[in-house]
């Protein structure tokens, strides 16, 4: 049970119209008696002054109490919504200090109302992930794991597993009639059910990955083929010198932007090609490794001059490779498509002709083409657990059809059933939860 009182600016630092002091635990009435003379009525928002100990004015203000349970963090919170200047609001929460209470952590708002049974965990890092929401998609699909709807599906399993567990393992409890599991249908389209529904969850975690985190995307090439230029044209902004002279990147230029909600981190790369130049050495060595590392590699090369495939060749294994046919503008006629070759885009960076079909390619490499009505945002974490999951119950299901024990069968659907709740939180190891919620922002 929490018993301290915890007090932070939850409001960014600096200048602004309001600032907001957040008060959660048992003194947080008292506080409230003590700065502002009397303590406000439940929910109802009071203009009151807030006054130092030795009871000259601090500031004025409004000051909200949310008596426990009804709060965000399920204890006594206390909000006082004063003058946005940091001076103001350290002394306020200085004040807040000396009453008892002691500075939060990042994320212990949250930490509590996780504890205290008001959030699961998926929730408790929406609210993490709306606050840090770059793109108006990832700040939807945040606020509907805000809702519950990661939550649901992952509840949806666990149901799911428990059903099957209870009937196995009351099969264990009563050897004298155990049954033949090759004859009980039951079990084998269970299993069928929850792998089917589990690698649906994770296509779908997949997708809010992609929207929380963004795509990284390497543009690639030989010198002047255009990278430069397709990233201006991607941008629209002049983020890249472009020039005639071969070789004018030698660094990696990082420029941040979306794709229909999808945000994506676009690389322009050092043209690839041998040099005795140590500095466009450095350049290309930088390239390759930005390669290695991207969700996706634009290879740009000129349509004019045409695709040499040997520069390509060392590419690293498992890299998503397109090809981006450039400078179609300066050909009398569009390159017919190479059948060869699905993932390739035909465009002009100078022009705009074709950026429309890289977009949409983008999207569609980024598994994000098309969204259910019932995404939500997701975190690598997420995924592992998931993936976790999944296996166990691939190893029960193989268990299964090749006629082992009911216990190894059982323990398979134990251990999954447990990677399934740490996403939300009912098994999640204690030093995990500290990493999460020291990643939240102060006052959060």
């Amino acid at each position: 049970m929490v018993s301290e009182t915890i007090a932070a600016v939850a409001t960014p630092r600096g200048m602004g119209g309001v600032g907001v002091i957040r008060v959660s635990g048992p003194l947080a009435a008292a506080i409230a008696e003590a700065i502002l003379g009397r303590v406000p009525r439940a929910r109802q928002a009071t203009f009151a002054s807030f006054r130092s100990a030795d009871g000259s004015c601090i500031d004025e203000g409004i000051a909200l109490l949310f008596p426990a349970p009804r709060s965000f963090t399920g204890e006594d919170v206390l909000e006082l919504q004063g003058h946005g200047g940091p001076v103001v609001m350290d002394l306020l929460q200085q004040r807040c200090l000396q009453l008892g209470a002691r500075t939060a952590r990042p994320g212990e708002f949250s930490e509590r109302a996780f504890l205290n049974g008001k959030l699961d965990l998926t929730q408790a890092e929406a609210v993490a992930d709306l606050i840090e929401s770059s793109t108006a998609l990832s700040a939807q699909l945040a606020v509907r794991s805000l809702q519950g709807a990661f939550s649901r599906r992952i509840e949806s399993l666990i149901e799911g597993l428990i059903r099957l567990r209870t009937y196995l393992e009351a099969t264990l409890d009563f050897p004298d009639d155990e049954l033949d599991l090759q004859a009980e249908p039951v079990v084998a389209d269970d299993l069928d059910v929850l792998i089917s529904g589990t690698r649906q969850v994770i296509a779908e975690a997949h997708q809010g990955e992609r929207i929380r985190d963004g795509f990284t995307v390497a543009i690639a090439g030989p010198p002047n083929a255009g990278k430069s230029s397709l990233l201006n044209a991607l941008s629209l902004a002049d983020a890249a010198i472009v020039t005639p002279v071969p070789g004018t990147t030698r660094d990696l230029l990082r420029v941040d932007i979306q794709v229909d909600g999808l945000p994506v981190r676009l690389v322009d790369t050092a043209g690839l090609r041998d040099s005795q130049d140590p500095v466009e050495q450095e350049g290309v060595r930088r390239a390759r490794d930005q390669i290695a590392r991207s969700d996706l590699v634009l290879w740009v090369y000129d349509a004019a001059i045409g695709l040499d495939r040997s520069e390509f060749a060392d590419m690293p294994p498992g890299v998503p490779l397109t090809l981006v046919r450039n400078k179609i503008d300066l050909l009398k006629t569009e390159p017919a498509r190479d059948a060869s070759e699905p993932d390739e885009i035909a465009l002009s960076a100078l022009t705009g002709e074709g950026l429309d079909r890289l977009h949409r390619h983008i999207k569609a490499r980024a598994g994000v083409e098309s969204l259910a009505e019932g995404a939500f945002v997701a975190r690598r974490r997420h995924l592992e657990a998931l993936e976790l999951g999944l296996a166990y119950l691939e190893t029960a299901r193989r268990a299964f059809r090749m006629g082992t024990g009911l216990e190894m069968i059982a323990l398979d659907l134990t251990a999954a059933q447990q990677a399934f709740g740490e996403i939300t939180g009912a098994f999640t190891p204690d030093d995990l939860l500290g990493r999460i919620f020291a990643s939240f922002c102060i006052g959060k």
